[in-house]
């Protein structure tokens, strides 16, 4: 078993950080979490002290993004809210899944922060099994303790299936599910441009009641 010295916070934020342009290490003598970024002015000056650090710097495991995924999934299954729970199943579904995520859990701070929680929960189950895996102990205990598994939901969740509706209420279906996803901030222009919308929709139809209808020459 091999002792170390962990920072647990700088640790919990890089095993949370998953970018393909990303990569941290763990000092293991002082705990310090040093991340890379590609990008970043510094990064040549980093990169070479951790290569010539050898042993000493560990590199972390980030949770990886379908790991990420499965713990919306695993969180969706437990919401009772039938309204939300949809929501939810609808942002999980394709590209950009985590930010529409995200989003549809705004206007539910209650829900929002039971996400935060149990997402804070999977993060510490993925740090105790890293360690338990490569035979690593910490100077100190981590904060939260000793963490439960989590339930086994790998099962794929059912996505709801629209009902039979005409054209027009499928378009509406579909402009409900995209304000969804449009982030809160954005929200007054979009609803700008919708009342633009609707009252030159009621223009045009005033006007074509308005004109007389010319007489077909016999």
């Amino acid at each position: 078993m091999r002792v170390i010295a962990v920072r647990w916070a700088e640790l919990e934020t890089a095993v949370e950080r998953n970018a393909p342009d990303t990569e941290s290490f763990l000092d293991t003598r002082t705990g310090e979490v040093i991340t890379l970024v590609d990008s970043a002015p510094n990064v040549s000056e980093l990169r070479s002290r951790v290569m010539t650090g050898g042993d000493a710097f560990l590199r972390v495991e980030p949770a990886s993004s379908r790991e990420q995924y499965k713990w919306m999934e695993r969180f969706v299954a437990g919401v009772t809210d039938p309204i939300l729970r949809e929501r939810l199943l609808i942002s999980i579904d394709g590209k950009g899944a985590f930010r529409r995520f995200k989003d549809a859990l705004l206007n539910y701070p209650v829900e929002r922060e039971r996400w935060f929680s149990y997402r804070s929960e999977l993060l510490h189950w993925h740090i105790q099994e890293w360690f338990r895996r490569d035979e690593l102990t910490s100077k100190e205990p981590p904060p939260w303790g000793e963490v439960a598994p989590p339930p086994d939901l790998d099962a794929p969740l059912p996505r709801p299936l629209p009902p039979s509706e005409g054209p027009g209420e499928a378009l509406r279906r579909q402009a409900r599910d995209l304000l969804e996803q449009v982030p809160a901030v954005e929200l007054p222009a979009a609803i700008t441009f919708l009342e633009f919308l609707r009252d030159r929709g009621s223009a045009d139809l005033v006007r074509s009641r308005a004109t007389p209808k010319r007489a077909v020459p016999a």
